[in-house]
């Protein structure tokens, strides 16, 4: 048998909790030179190249 909450919660407490629960944006970082803005640890598209760690690793 599942435990039981022996009192119910009021929403302005469940309210509280999810106010404290913030969305960040992503970081976005440039590169050298003329690359694009891109999410840091990921792949990316530049001239037709797919991007990884400054290196070229696969032609689109």
């Amino acid at each position: 048998m599942a435990p039981l909450v022996k009192r119910r919660h009021s929403t302005r407490r469940g309210g509280k909790r999810k106010a404290a629960i913030k969305l960040s944006l992503p970081t976005v970082t440039k590169g050298k030179g003329n690359e694009p803005l891109h999410l840091p640890h990921r792949a990316y598209m530049q001239d037709g190249y797919l991007i990884y760690k400054g290196e070229k690793i696969a032609k689109a």
